[in-house]
């Protein structure tokens, strides 16, 4: 009797030990690796267990649950208690949360109307709900209000867009601390010479400086990506070059076409040629449109005070067949002493130089006169496909 007793002792022990096991395996692995976690961050959790939340990885639905990633974004992002923060993507409130402990406002733009929902109940469960405004809209579509600071764990899928209407955007801002997908930060933070250096890092850095913060494991992440991430910080520049940005951004898109060609090889390209052929004729269209019309004309000159002599000599430039304009393209590279530099080696200062001697010989790559106040998605598809 005795030993049936311990023999069903034994057994009721090895059960409870496979329920645990399998307690501990059916977690997920967001869940085991933080089950350590202080105990401000155990509301998420039960929120969790109350709601069931399908996440789309297809809109880059990828939940930053490690609380000491949170709090070095946090800290790191130097949030005063004066700050209004602006956050992109908030998913269910994780990094929302702890920017309302130190921001006097939090301003979430989330297009998820599920995630809104969870969100705006997480806040109002701690009392912090007239500390927090939710823009249910589109980032890229809707106009950003005013802001302090920009923290973001941002969809991998809108970037670089979103990367370009922050910094070519109209709002002044402080700073913006942005969680991205590891390659995508490296390319941000390239500089001319090496191998990541790219149109995108060209382009940002012409107006902010970018500083990298730190590495964030995929497992750090749920579901977990197949790709790790790493935190950047973009400073605005005091000073920027005074320019036409969407004449530049076309311009470093031809020049990057082939970054790692001689600028020789790539303005060469009978392709090239002709579609800058072209864009020469429909600015030419433009500029006569604006000397010709009854309300800009002037027989001498016209009101830029260039003379009417100079126009005409436009019109022969583009006139020209292929063979004289590829010549008259060279000779700029030559007169600059570019036609054997790449332009994945040029400095800002370089390249600008190079966009000064192009636009010098009345050669533009970007179809309009004068600039214009675009809108952000224009400036946006200026850094196309990186």
């Amino acid at each position: 009797m005795l030993h049936r007793t311990k023999i069903l002792s034994e057994n009721i022990s090895k059960l409870n030990l496979s329920k645990h096991f399998l307690r501990q395996h059916c977690r997920t692995k967001s869940t085991r690796r933080f089950n350590n976690a202080k105990d401000e961050d155990e509301d998420y959790h039960g929120v969790r267990r109350k709601t069931e939340i399908y996440l789309l990885k297809s809109r880059g639905q990828h939940l930053l649950m490690n609380p000491r990633v949170l709090n070095s974004i946090v800290q790191k992002s130097n949030i005063l208690p004066t700050d209004t923060v602006l956050e992109i993507g908030p998913g269910t409130g994780n990094l929302t949360l702890k920017l309302l402990e130190v921001a006097e406002k939090v301003i979430a733009i989330e297009i998820d109307k599920r995630m809104v929902e969870i969100l705006h109940k997480r806040v109002s469960e701690r009392g912090l709900q007239d500390r927090l405004t939710v823009i249910c809209q589109d980032a890229l579509k809707t106009e950003f209000p005013e802001f302090d600071l920009l923290v973001a764990n941002i969809p991998y899928g809108i970037s670089s867009p979103l990367v370009a209407k922050l910094v070519f955007g109209k709002n002044p801002y402080r700073s913006g601390t942005l969680l991205l997908q590891k390659e995508f930060a490296r390319r941000l933070l390239a500089n001319p010479g090496d191998s990541e250096f790219n149109r995108l890092a060209v382009n940002v850095k012409l107006v902010a400086d970018v500083e990298f913060v730190m590495n964030v494991s995929k497992k750090d992440f749920l579901p977990c990506p197949k790709v790790d991430s790493a935190v950047v910080k973009i400073h605005p520049k005091a000073e920027i070059p005074e320019l036409d940005y969407q004449e530049w951004c076309a311009f470093t898109r031809t020049c990057f076409t082939k970054k790692n060609k001689t600028l020789g090889a790539i303005f060469k390209q009978k392709r090239m040629l002709l579609e800058l052929m072209k864009l020469q004729e429909i600015k030419l269209d433009e500029v006569n449109n604006a000397i010709y019309s009854d309300y800009h004309v002037n027989d001498s000159e016209d009101e830029d005070g260039l003379h009417n002599e100079d126009n005409a000599n436009v019109s022969s430039d583009v006139g020209m067949d292929l063979n004289l304009f590829r010549e008259k393209v060279i000779d700029i590279l030559r007169s600059g002493g570019f036609e054997d530099k790449r332009p994945s080696k040029l400095s800002h200062e370089e390249l600008l130089n190079l966009l000064s001697l192009f636009n010098r010989a009345r050669l533009h790559f970007h179809g309009q006169v004068k600039p214009t106040n675009g809108k952000d998605a224009e400036l946006a598809s200026a850094f196309g496909p990186l």
